[in-house]
């Protein structure tokens, strides 16, 4: 799906926050603009009050992917529902100036940025990218990360539906961590 890739704006904002490690990346406008991301439009627009609005929406984000990793797919549904209430979307067909092998422009969904602020811009987007993903693959798809103390979240992609860590190197942690676990119970017997 064309607009699935936005749901990556959901995935970086849950995790730009560590509540395990008391780490919180959203401290300031520079760091909101830099989740943005330069080109983005709305970028420009991010006011101190951003900050705290961010948040507010990074902590309800963070609760659609925990609804989902336990299994409460209408939970789930029903948050990520409400946030999408709250920050509707524009959808806008763009070309970006490319031209297919005939010469035609390569035509595609994007959301347009008509947003009265950045934080609704940023929300926007994420939501709808979140409800993308979420109706392509299933709710059981959105997940938190199991390795500990990590708690970031992730969305599966994988064939198998396999996933339990939100990137390989928390995967090899969590692994290595069990490997000497078990070393540590054989060694006792």
């Amino acid at each position: 799906m064309e607009l699935a890739y936005y749901s990556d704006y959901a995935v970086r904002l849950v995790n730009s926050e560590e509540p395990a490690r008391r780490k919180d990346e959203l401290t300031s406008v520079e760091a909101v603009r830099a989740l943005f991301g330069a080109s983005r439009q709305a970028a420009r627009r991010v006011t101190d009050a951003d900050v705290t609005r961010l948040r507010g929406v990074r902590s309800r984000l963070r609760a659609v992917f925990e609804a989902a990793a336990e299994g409460d797919e209408v939970r789930a549904v029903d948050l990520l529902n409400a946030l999408l209430l709250e920050y509707p979307v524009s959808p806008q067909i763009s070309g970006h100036g490319h031209l297919d092998e005939h010469d035609r422009p390569q035509w595609h969904m994007h959301l347009a940025d008509h947003a009265t602020n950045a934080t609704a811009a940023y929300a926007a987007t994420a939501c709808m990218g979140l409800a993308f993903q979420l109706t392509d693959l299933g709710v059981d798809r959105l997940g938190i990360c199991q390795a500990t103390p990590c708690r970031n979240a992730y969305i599966d992609t994988s064939t198998n539906r396999s996933r339990r860590y939100c990137s390989d190197r928390c995967a090899t942690r969590a692994n290595v961590a069990a490997y000497r676990a078990r070393k540590r119970q054989e060694a006792q017997r």
